[in-house]
Order: C-alpha cells, then structure tokens, then sequence
C-alpha cells in the first residue's frame, strides 16, 4: 500500500538544494545558507546537456592523441591512453595497467553512460528504480574527482623526469583534451537537479 505524503511544490513551498531548508515561494535566498531559491532551474536539462556532449566530443581526441611524450636520446615515442595501458601490461604491471584503463577508460565511458541515462529519466516517463538512480547520481558526483589520475601521473613523471638530451617527458595534446573532458562531465553532474528526476518518476519534490 502506498503512503501518501506531501512534497514541497504541492505545498506552495520551495526546497533550498544546498542545505534542505524549506522556504516559502516568494524569497529569492535561503534563510539558512543564503543560496538562491528556484522551484525548478530555469534553463532545465539544457546545462547537462550540453556538459556532456562537450564531454563527448573531447574524449574522443583524448584517446586519439599522444597523452605523453618521451624522448630518449634523442628519440622521440609518443604513447596513447590505450597505448599506455597495452606497454604497460606487456611489461607485467598488471596492477598499473588495469589502474590506468579503469580510470581513463571504463570510469569515463560509465560516467557518460549514467548521466545519459539520469537524463532519459528526466525527460520521458520510462519507469527506472528509484533507489538506482539515486545510486547512480551520487557515485557520479562522488568518482568525478578521482579520474584526474591520468593528468596527475602526467604531471608528476613531466616535473620529475627531466634529464635533457638523455631522458624527458612531456604531456601529449591528449592530456588538455582529457582534463576539459573530465571537467566537463563534472560539470555536467554538477547541473543535474535531482528534483528534475523525482517530478518524472514520482519522487519527493
């Protein structure tokens, strides 16, 4: 048996995202935190999606161009992110290799496959469970800063590895075009209004 129960908008009243606080229609602040107020977002799922076809499009370069460049007397070998990952397993580092796939490959391609999928619910009146998407909206938020790795281990060899004529490395293109992807689909995470969903699936508004 389903329980009734009275959302926020039925009421006349409007929920501050940033800290719950429950305030009435005609107050633009928060009179708790001092965020601004809005029923909905005025511009809607147009911010996300534009976040993440941005995001889309400058993976693909990402994963096309050199991420890291190493010159060793005098010769010069550009790798990918693939590329990464193949030298690395072949040299037995296993670990490392299913380190640097997991980050720059499967968290990326899920992450725009979640909000992808975050965004179909909002929009049409397909049934998803709830408890899932809720599920899927906080782990994008919660992995967007853990796949910087690959910048991060870019820029430590970069800084650490410079011999001149004998050994250095320096970040391919692929490395901006995979910092703006990743910062696009946080972005992307960040504009979600999770009330967006819940007024589609019949959720609290």
């Amino acid at each position: 048996m389903s329980v009734p129960y009275l959302t926020a908008r039925a009421a006349g009243l409007i929920g501050c995202t940033t800290c719950g606080q429950v305030g009435l229609p005609q107050l633009r602040s928060c009179a708790r935190c001092g965020a601004a107020l809005a029923s909905r977002p005025r511009h809607g799922l147009q911010p996300v999606l534009a976040w993440l076809i941005a995001g889309m499009l400058l993976y693909i370069p990402a994963n096309l161009w050199p991420m890291l460049i190493t010159r060793t007397l005098g010769r010069e070998e550009a790798s990918t992110i693939i590329g990464g990952v193949l030298e690395l397993f072949a040299h037995g580092s296993y670990g490392i290799a299913a380190i640097v796939f997991t980050a720059s490959v499967a968290i990326p391609i899920a992450k725009f496959a979640a909000i992808a999928i975050l965004v179909l619910a909002a929009v049409t009146r397909t049934v998803f469970p709830v408890h899932a998407l809720v599920t899927m909206y906080e782990v994008v938020e919660f992995i967007g800063r853990w796949s910087m790795i690959d910048i991060f281990v870019v820029a430590i060899l970069s800084a650490l590895v410079q011999l001149g004529f004998i050994a250095s490395l320096a970040p391919g293109p692929a490395a901006g075009c995979f910092a703006a992807s990743v910062a696009c689909t946080m972005m992307a995470a960040r504009s979600i209004d999770p009330r967006l969903i819940w007024d589609r699936i019949g959720g609290s508004g």
